[in-house]
């Protein structure tokens, strides 16, 4: 019952996109999302469903750490609508240790495996900061690199010049481990904008397709709960970017925070978040 409930909110979130699609995003942008062997058109919002093939997520950790139960919720969440799929070996829950390159790959590799032989034209994201396993999922079939730390290793950029991936630049301030201890701003929204403008030029100076490249502000990575709820309140600012703008709130503490359902949060959040001109929801369904 649980599962079905769950279903049936996303599903709701697929019906808001098509109200939402012609009227209430003034300031929406139809734009393009390019891989080496795919194009996402974001014309529509659409929609990236999120497994995590981890213990110890904040959300979903131990649910699909077995690589048959990843690969079977992955094709659940294309049957509910989702657009793209994400692939998380690692936590980045706020606090957690990282792991080795060796363990991410030994996680994710059987479960994109399986979802590319029998999805072959899904647009599947790994999420990883990691350019040793960026580069090797790539290999593997991955389509787009989903970069919670924002370029931090040096060995991203020379990875993605020499695959043409797909990749989602995202603000963080400090690493998981500690990006909740103390988060300072004096203007989070202007700093995030900076940040991540900043990072993009530096791409495609080096040649890289603004095509290619999301941009995510990265809510719960380094901000307070206040912090959170002002880039929400502000998403438009970030369509000044000129790239498509994707947002993770799914479920986050953050939401909690004004609501006592987070579902019901994730929800109104995602109706605001869409109105803003979001093109890329990042969601976790169970």
């Amino acid at each position: 019952m649980e599962r079905t409930r769950n279903r049936t909110e996303t599903l709701s979130i697929r019906r808001l996109n098509t109200l939402h699609e012609k009227r209430c995003r003034k300031g929406w942008m139809s734009m393009l999302w390019k891989t080496q062997s795919k194009t996402i058109p974001l014309d529509i919002p659409r929609w990236m469903g999120i497994v995590n093939v981890t213990p110890d997520s904040f959300s979903d950790g131990g649910l699909f750490f077995d690589s048959d139960a990843a690969v079977r919720q992955a094709l659940r969440l294309l049957e509910d609508g989702a657009d793209i799929i994400d692939i998380g070996g690692e936590s980045t829950r706020p606090g957690s240790d990282s792991i080795s390159g060796d363990e991410e790959l030994r996680r994710i590799l059987p479960v994109l495996e399986q979802l590319r032989s029998v999805k072959p034209d899904v647009p599947i994201s790994i999420d990883t900061a990691k350019a040793s396993v960026a580069r090797r999922v790539l290999a593997s079939g991955a389509d787009i690199i989903n970069d919670v730390s924002g370029l931090a290793d040096p060995d991203m950029l020379s990875v993605l010049q020499e695959t043409g991936s797909g990749y989602c630049l995202m603000h963080t301030q400090g690493t998981p481990k500690t990006m909740q201890d103390n988060p300072q701003y004096a203007d989070v929204v202007g700093e995030v904008f900076e940040f991540l403008q900043a990072r993009r030029d530096t791409m495609l100076a080096s040649g890289i397709s603004p095509e290619a490249v999301a941009v995510d502000p990265g809510l719960g990575f380094g901000k307070t709960w206040e912090q959170n709820w002002q880039l929400v309140e502000n998403i438009a600012h970030f369509l000044g970017l000129g790239a498509p703008l994707l947002v993770g709130h799914s479920r986050k503490r953050f939401i909690a925070e004004r609501y006592v359902d987070r579902e019901e949060g994730t929800r109104q959040v995602s109706r605001q978040l869409l109105s803003g001109g979001v093109h890329i929801l990042r969601l976790h369904v169970r």
